[in-house]
């Protein structure tokens, strides 16, 4: 259960709340409100608030670039021009502020991304709930062979059953011993500042991520990414469909210019004029390494087939 009774009560009541307002809405935003979409096994995000839209974004490029723009027609060639372009500023007008409930081990990973404003769960001052991410036997998977940060075979049998055993019982005895010694109950306790270091990297927090729509269409480039860990990227995902129904011009763009796009490095352009004109070119006389000429190889077949 990714929320409890409480919460939800919470959120039918902000829900059925509204105003009149003169500030620019996004319909489609505005049906996400306060809504909680469960990831991973207790997880969730929520959209909490948000600011602008789409013509937000142009509103503020208009000012900006002034006549410059006129030849753009629309709307949305203009965000397209934009993002094309690699012109950020615009970008920025708009924000969003999240509720996320999430993995310590993958909040981790996501404060990587230093460019939002974030307040997270104390357990210096609360007790943190005892709710472990337990991977579903489909994501136990072995160390990958040709890449050390991510993951190869999957486990299956005795060992796959073995591990998940490990990760139940570690976690509950964790969470046992942390229960103990902020006990009160004939004993001092345990100060929880304390007490919260024995706790695994499994146990969830929560926080509210408010950021601009230039620094969430990054976060969402590389956490969305098919080679991004499982566990954030399911985050990215949700999140990916929030944004597209908040900034659908602007969202769109982001996925064929970012997220579907490519960046080629001048040796790797050469290489595809080469091939154009007909020369048979390979990792030998592209000038590339084998590292570098895997990947152009890759970006330029595609995905493998299944």
């Amino acid at each position: 259960m990714p929320i409890t009774a409480e919460q939800q009560a919470q959120i039918d009541e902000e829900r059925a709340r509204s105003q009149p307002t003169r500030r620019a809405v996004a319909p489609g935003m505005e049906e996400h409100l306060y809504t909680a979409y469960p990831v991973l096994d207790h997880g969730f995000v929520r959209v909490i608030d948000y600011m602008g839209d789409d013509a937000a974004i142009t509103q503020a490029a208009r000012v900006s670039y002034g006549k410059g723009t006129k030849s753009v027609s629309n709307d949305e060639g203009l965000i397209r021009y934009l993002m094309r372009h690699w012109h950020s500023t615009p970008f920025e007008m708009c924000e969003i502020k999240l509720h996320v409930k999430l993995p310590v081990f993958v909040a981790r990973q996501w404060i990587r991304h230093r460019t939002a404003n974030v307040n997270e769960y104390s357990a210096r001052y609360s007790i943190l709930d005892r709710e472990f991410y337990i991977p579903a036997p489909e994501h136990l998977a072995a160390q990958s062979v040709v890449n050390n940060q991510g993951r190869g075979e999957l486990l299956e049998g005795a060992e796959a059953a073995r591990v998940l055993d490990y990760l139940k019982a570690d976690s509950a005895r964790a969470y046992d011993h942390y229960e103990e010694m902020i006990s009160d109950e004939g004993q001092a306790g345990l100060a929880r500042e304390l007490a919260r270091m024995n706790l695994p990297a499994n146990i969830y927090t929560q926080w509210y991520w408010k950021v601009d729509l230039h620094n969430l269409f990054h976060f969402l480039r590389l956490r969305a990414d098919a080679h991004a860990q499982y566990e954030i990227r399911v985050y990215a995902e949700e999140i990916c469909k929030l944004v597209a129904d908040w900034v659908p011009f602007a969202y769109t763009a982001f996925e064929d210019y970012r997220l579907g796009g490519a960046t080629l490095s001048d040796r790797a352009l050469d290489c595809v004029r080469r091939m154009l004109a007909g020369e048979e070119v390979t990792q030998e006389s592209s000038g590339m390494s084998k590292g570098e000429w895997r990947e152009f190889r890759a970006t330029l077949d595609g995905p493998a087939e299944a």
